[in-house]
C-alpha cells in the first residue's frame, strides 16, 4: 500500500508559534491586528499559531507577515517541523531522513537538551 502525500508517514508541516511583545495600547492593537489575519490564538498558552505546508506564494506571504510583525513589534517567531496533523487538508512538505530525526527529537520534549536518543 502506498502512503498518501499528506500521511504522517511521508509528510510534515511547519508549526509556527508567535509570542506577542508587551506594548502600549495602540501598538498592542496593531500587533494583534497583524497576527489575527495570519494565525490563531491559543489562550491556554497565550501564543498564536499557524501551520505552513508549502513555500508557495501564500506560504511566503505568511512568513513575511510574521517576520514583519516581529521586526516592527518585537514578537518572537519560532518554526518547528511537526508530523502532519490528522485534520490537516493543506499542502505538506515531503519527509526525508533529516526531518525524521528532527521530528523524533521534537517528540521527546522531556529529554534534557543535548541528549539524543540512542539508535
Amino acid at each position: 500500500m502506498t502512503n498518501s502525500p499528506n500521511s504522517p508517514e511521508s509528510a510534515w508541516v511547519l508549526e509556527v508559534t508567535i509570542r506577542t511583545a508587551p506594548a502600549a495600547d495602540p501598538q498592542w492593537q496593531e500587533q494583534l491586528d497583524r497576527l489575527r489575519g495570519v494565525a490563531s490564538y491559543y489562550p491556554e498558552t497565550q501564543t498564536w499559531h499557524a501551520r505552513l505546508g508549502a513555500l508557495d506564494l501564500a506560504g511566503l506571504q505568511l512568513l513575511q507577515a510574521l517576520f514583519d510583525t516581529a521586526r516592527v513589534h518585537g514578537t518572537e517567531v519560532s518554526l518547528t517541523p511537526v508530523a502532519v496533523p490528522a485534520y490537516w487538508e493543506g499542502p505538506a512538505f515531503t519527509r526525508g531522513p533529516d526531518v525524521d530525526d528532527l521530528l523524533e527529537a521534537q517528540a521527546d520534549r522531556g529529554r534534557p537538551l543535548g541528549q539524543l536518543p540512542l539508535v
